[in-house]
């Protein structure tokens, strides 16, 4: 190590436009086993009083015979699990489309995000970003898809303003 002090070398976390391509893939390498705290934590914030969600001796008579994850849930979850991967560095999403749920979510399952990059393309009124489409799926710990659905984003590109290093900073010596 030397003795000039000067400033680190730039880093950055998260991908930028420029970093995608049509056809990339994104495996998240975090598990997340859903509780039933989650569950109906996230029925009440949604006001959603459908028992099948929080309602054990209801849910018992029902289609699926135990509790069933709010699929809002599993939505916000997967694409939650997607963000360190493709869109950390992301300005707004822009929509979701074609959400498929083939597969039931049950407390205690534990589900992964896959990403593919569907299309990519610049900003007409954005120079400094770029829109990228994908499709996304959650697969359970059965290796069944749980959920299906298409995302589109707008990301920043590398040297657009907005992103550039936040780090305060000090003019004060170290004292250790």
């Amino acid at each position: 190590m030397g003795t000039d002090a000067g400033a680190a070398p730039k880093i950055w976390r998260g991908r930028f436009y420029e970093d995608f391509d049509v056809g990339d893939v994104y495996r998240g390498r975090l598990g997340r086993t859903v509780t039933q705290t989650d569950n109906i934590w996230f029925t009440c914030l949604t006001l959603n009083t459908n028992q099948v969600h929080f309602n054990a001796v209801q849910s018992e008579r029902g289609l699926y015979g135990r509790p069933l994850v709010n699929s809002t849930f599993t939505l916000a979850l997967i694409t939650g699990m997607t963000v360190p991967d493709t869109s950390e560095n992301a300005a707004a999403n822009l929509g979701w489309a074609d959400i498929m749920l083939p597969n039931p979510v049950f407390e205690g399952d534990t589900l992964w995000a896959e990403s593919e990059i569907l299309e990519t393309r610049e900003s007409a009124s954005r120079p400094n970003m770029g829109i990228v489409s994908m499709r996304c799926r959650g697969i359970n710990q059965r290796r069944e898809v749980v959920i299906e659905f298409k995302r589109t984003f707008m990301v920043y590109k590398r040297d657009a303003p907005e992103v550039q290093d936040t780090f305060p900073g000090t003019d004060d010596e170290w004292t250790v």
